[in-house]
């Protein structure tokens, strides 16, 4: 590591994965801000963004609620934003009882309200709305609980968010230019000495430099997660913004992560995300999946959203960390601050597994194949999760640390379960003993031709999935 990172992709590539955030491998975030307000739409974040466009189901919510958006702009819903029962301290408590190792808040979404106490924009829930400063007061809490913290940044896409051209919708009014973005005609085409229109200005780049510059040296996060957003932002900015970040945090004494998403970073400058989305194999670099408890990708609250049931997000949790990835996994508050019921009770299931099962989870590392069994992923990548696929018994996930290797199996085997993946890569001489997790005493085994075939406990330790722990002897007898 460079003592000094430079402004260019060379120097940048040479940051590494802290290895906390190696051992840590889930954590959770929040979609909280104005749009929890009206709370609809499929994709609750991006009313704001719908609710100007006739023809849109949040267009006609908010003309049939609120009336027509020319008399009732987003703007109006910010005094209605009062998070009246925001409760910092209870919200990292129940992270911490979910078993995430780091969490944080949404800074800012695409619709240009800052969630902390801002000197660059007046457009800030410290001013407005709540008039607190939420990333700040979750910054205190979260850290009392001994979880490392995070703010994800979506700024950059408020460049093309809202209708800015005419007079109909306030957007377009010079006067909310701090919220909206300024107004310009974006069907102007380029010419000799116009802007592209489809490339941020300056103006707007010196802003979301400022932003993410105020939100590093106040809150110190130990990390930044970007949106798609950044692939509009120009290079050189997002250079000079990651070289700060790297060095401020050398000068801290601390070790911080950056994740992206798509192609918006160089490969090696920070850690790729896949929204919605998993790979079908084990990779050769750290990634991470954002997904949230919701099950239709609202990410804010949303009033008729269902939700996963626990066992899907133990099993994308299981998977992941198995092919060399990670989980940050969202939930969306209501407007008064107050998390669902639904969404605790699968936080706390995913804890009351951890607690039981975490050791096959955290501080582990992949081992020499990801998995096996019949359950094929049927989409890799990005936006995956439409075609979620449900796991059985059959299907196992392994991991490792120090003398142990942990094969997961996401079902209930049964009486015996035989693992047939370890055959060339364990030896029978090497076994010392087999256990499940969360259960006392070693189980029987023995090493076939067709693998390893364990006998099962007779009762269940926990639900969602059972981790056999193979405790392995170095150097093993030849």
């Amino acid at each position: 590591m460079p003592d000094i990172f430079e402004v260019n992709w060379r120097s940048l590539r040479m940051h590494t994965t802290p290895q906390w955030f190696k051992d840590a491998k889930f954590g959770i975030y929040t979609h909280w801000g104005v749009y929890s307000v009206p709370a609809c739409g499929q994709n609750g974040s991006w009313y704001p963004h719908h609710m100007y466009r006739e023809g849109t189901s949040q267009y006609e919510y908010h003309v049939k609620t609120f009336g027509p958006p020319s008399d009732f702009g987003y703007k109006d819903f910010i005094p209605l934003f009062t998070g009246e029962k925001f409760d910092p301290d209870e919200w990292a408590e129940l992270f911490k009882q979910a078993g995430a190792r780091f969490a944080g808040p949404v800074g800012e979404h695409h619709d240009g309200f800052a969630m902390w106490d801002s000197r660059v924009t007046e457009w800030n829930a410290a001013r407005m709305g709540p008039k607190r400063d939420v990333v700040g007061e979750l910054e205190r809490a979260i850290r009392a609980q001994g979880m490392r913290f995070m703010v994800a940044l979506h700024h950059a896409e408020n460049w093309w968010f809202y209708p800015r051209r005419g007079n109909e919708f306030d957007t377009a009014d010079p006067r909310y230019a701090g919220l909206y973005g300024p107004p310009r005609n974006l069907d102007v085409q380029a010419g000799p000495g116009v802007f592209n229109p489809d490339q941020p200005s300056k103006e707007f780049l010196d802003r979301w430099k400022a932003k993410t510059l105020e939100v590093i040296d106040t809150y110190h996060p130990d990390l930044l997660w970007f949106d798609v957003g950044l692939k509009l932002i120009h290079e050189q900015y997002k250079q000079e913004c990651l070289a700060y970040y790297y060095n401020q945090a050398r000068a801290w004494g601390k070790e911080v992560v950056v994740t992206y998403k798509w192609h918006d970073l160089v490969p090696g400058s920070g850690v790729l995300d896949l929204e919605l989305g998993r790979l079908s194999g084990l990779a050769y670099h750290e990634w991470i999946t954002d997904s949230s408890v919701d099950d239709q990708g609202a990410w804010s609250y949303v009033q008729d959203a269902g939700f996963k049931p626990a066992s899907a997000l133990v099993h994308n949790l299981i998977d992941n960390v198995s092919k060399n990835g990670y989980l940050l996994l969202n939930v969306g508050p209501r407007a008064d601050g107050t998390i669902p019921e639904v969404a605790k009770a699968s936080l706390l299931e995913i804890g009351q597994w951890l607690e039981v099962n975490g050791e096959a989870i955290y501080e582990t590392t992949p081992w020499m194949t990801y998995g096996e069994g019949p359950t094929q992923m049927q989409k890799s990548g990005p936006f995956s999760e439409g075609q979620e696929v449900q796991y059985t018994a059959e299907d196992i996930r392994f991991t490792a640390k120090g003398d142990a290797l942990y094969a997961t199996c996401l079902g209930w085997p049964g009486h015996e379960v035989t693992i047939t993946a370890v055959v060339p890569l364990l030896y029978e001489s090497e076994i010392a003993s087999v256990s499940m997790l969360g259960v006392e005493g070693k189980l029987d085994w023995q090493m076939t031709p067709d693998g390893l075939t364990i006998t099962t406990p007779v009762d269940k330790p926990c639900e969602h999935a059972y981790v056999f722990k193979i405790t392995r002897q170095h150097p093993f007898p030849c």
